[in-house]
């Protein structure tokens, strides 16, 4: 078959991954740009033994949820920011939680019905990107990358981009001699950082807004902004992970609050901890005379971590990879030794936690654990070895952090028994 061949098909239901399925000649088809239920013809963009991937270029009966997509740039063969231009906002978290109920159904053996929340502060699924990582031409051109592709699609405005992203004016100018710009914004105190990264001499154009512009070679004390959540300032250095979302931190720590249920004088354990977010809440609300423990590996976020948590000395944050520095904790010596946490939260990559951290965190959480995860396949495999170890899924929560994208943010709870 043909990469550009076209074939008819009658899309079924939506994957983990933002594509839906279809048959074609006993292979599975994976297609972008259309709805279940829908009639289209599709452009076979992959072929593999075992299945095909598709782009949807004509659609000959139209799901009641496909809308005009607001982003010129968006379509087959296009920007690969975004996933769902083409589908109507609660049709979007309608989608988002038929695929964390297949997987939880298939990978973990649990049935449950999943409600995906808005986040404050994008309520028409636009204008929420507060980090946006921009590739950049051999010509200077600005754009941003094709799905499964280097090649890049040049834009002039990104329109899921937060406003003061937007107010750099980035995608309008020419950047000759550069590879890549990332503009990091902060909704909450309006500071705004430029990161270039250079082909050689790059030649830097006035940007339309005020901005701290900095060389990604040249990061001996790496810049930072700061954010405003939970009536505190944190520190977020350079590219260091924070929810691009503006209202995803705030939601994500109330919730992860509402699942703990943290008291005073308690010990909890934050694993994957970046700039120290869940550990901060967790330290104003388990007291002077509780303790709270920060794993991270990434050494700049340590450091942030520390400097936003100074003024709580009951508060420790570690170095190290989450699994050894767990069995440094668990079978260390004396005041390092930390037998048992009642509360456990972890938020770790995509990739997920992995039997070796469930195995460490079952054994040392007491009371309940707070697992927060942006990939729903991920979640349900260590969901699928937490009960093996005696854990059991008694809630979850999903927001829509990312609009216009298959990606969705979960809180789950776990409690023994």
């Amino acid at each position: 078959m043909e990469s550009s061949e076209l074939i008819e098909l009658r899309i079924g239901a939506v994957a983990n991954g933002g594509s839906c399925v279809a048959r074609h000649e006993g292979r599975v088809v994976f297609v972008r740009h259309t709805l279940p239920g829908e009639l289209v013809r599709a452009r076979v963009t992959q072929e593999t033994k075992n299945f095909l991937r598709a782009d949807a270029v004509e659609i000959l009966e139209a799901s009641p949820d496909r809308v005009p997509a607001p982003c010129p740039f968006s379509g087959p063969g296009r920007c690969g920011g975004c996933d769902w231009q083409h589908v109507a906002v609660p049709a979007q978290r309608a989608l988002k939680a038929a695929v964390v109920e297949e997987q939880l159904r298939r990978v973990a053996g649990i049935s449950r019905e999943v409600v995906v929340e808005e986040v404050p502060g994008a309520p028409d699924g636009l204008g929420w990107r507060t980090r946006v990582q921009f590739s950049i031409r051999r010509d200077g051109a600005v754009g941003l990358r094709r799905h499964r592709s280097h090649a890049i699609e040049p834009i002039d405005e990104c329109l899921i981009a937060h406003p003061q992203v937007e107010a750099l004016g980035i995608e309008r100018k020419r950047w000759t001699g550069a590879s890549g710009v990332e503009a990091i914004v902060s909704a909450g105190t309006g500071d705004r950082l430029a990161v270039l990264s250079a082909r050689g001499r790059a030649r830097v154009p006035r940007m339309d807004a005020p901005v701290r512009l900095v060389s990604e070679r040249n990061q001996e004390k790496p810049p930072f902004v700061r954010e405003d959540v939970a009536g505190r300032l944190w520190q977020v250095s350079g590219s260091g992970f924070w929810q691009v979302h503006p209202g995803a931190a705030q939601t994500l720590a109330d919730a992860v609050l509402d699942t703990l249920e943290p008291k005073r004088g308690e010990i909890a354990v934050d694993l994957y901890c970046g700039a120290g977010l869940f550990a901060g809440v967790l330290g104003e609300r388990v007291g002077s005379d509780g303790l709270v423990v920060g794993i991270e590996s990434d050494a700049q976020s340590v450091r942030d971590a520390r400097f936003n948590l100074r003024d709580m000395p009951h508060v420790a944050v570690e170095r190290g990879e989450v699994e050894t520095v767990l069995d440094e904790i668990s079978f260390g010596r004396g005041k390092n030794r930390l037998n048992r946490a009642d509360l456990v939260v972890l938020d770790p990559p995509r990739t997920g936690a992995g039997p070796d951290v469930v195995k460490r965190v079952a054994t040392l959480a007491g009371r309940r654990i707070a697992y927060v995860s942006c990939d729903p396949a991920t979640l349900a495999r260590d969901l699928a070895l937490f009960g093996e170890q005696g854990w059991t899924l008694s809630a979850l929560r999903a927001f829509d952090a990312f609009p216009m994208t298959q990606h969705v943010e979960l809180v789950a709870t776990l409690v023994r028994g």
